[in-house]
């Protein structure tokens, strides 16, 4: 199964190789504050539809596949910190808190088009001024919705997950390869 990722995270990257998924990265730039949808499940799924669509229309025929990240607490969507500052912010939003990672996944191939998403709920512990600073020092927090990365330092913060690991990393990569392999021989079928 060889397919194209549409995306630039090493995240993303070494789940696939990790799981020898043969594939090559093909990206383009989008827009990812134009989307329609209110609900984050929704935005996710619209987002990587977006991305796939826009690979697809230069590689009709290849299997694509397209994922978008977002982490929502309180109905509030968590992007990547702008800054340290941005980062803090959310460290201490999350503090002893329930929040969702949301994968949206779309895949395209000659067979047809699949999107879906997965939620997974993550609880921080209750973090003390210095554990955040502490996590902060390890700038790990950039480049990553919500402002951590649960395989790196940010897994320090993180007391409980229910639900896919792998979703948090940035690709639920057991439902994603199921779903390619579904899609490939013409069975979409949830």
């Amino acid at each position: 199964m060889k397919i194209i990722l549409a995306s630039n995270s090493p995240r993303r990257k070494m789940l696939l190789e990790q799981f020898n998924i043969d594939f090559e990265i093909i990206t383009e730039e989008i827009d990812e504050d134009n989307y329609k949808s209110v609900d984050p499940i929704n935005i996710a799924k619209e987002l990587s539809a977006q991305k796939a669509k826009v690979i697809n229309s230069r590689h009709e025929g290849r299997t694509i596949l397209a994922a978008d990240t977002i982490v929502v607490y309180e109905d509030n969507i968590l992007g990547k910190p702008k800054n340290i500052e941005h980062a803090r912010d959310m460290m201490r939003m999350l503090s002893g808190n329930v929040h969702q990672v949301i994968t949206g996944c779309t895949i395209i191939s000659k067979n047809g088009t699949e999107s879906f998403a997965e939620i997974t709920k993550v609880k921080f512990y209750d973090l003390l001024e210095s554990e955040i600073e502490e996590y902060l020092a390890f700038n790990d927090y950039s480049d990553k919705a919500g402002g951590y990365g649960i395989q790196g330092a940010g897994g320090m913060l993180v007391e409980w997950i229910n639900g896919d690991y792998y979703n948090v990393v940035g690709l639920p990569v057991s439902k994603v390869i199921r779903k390619i392999k579904q899609i490939q021989e013409g069975k979409q079928n949830g």
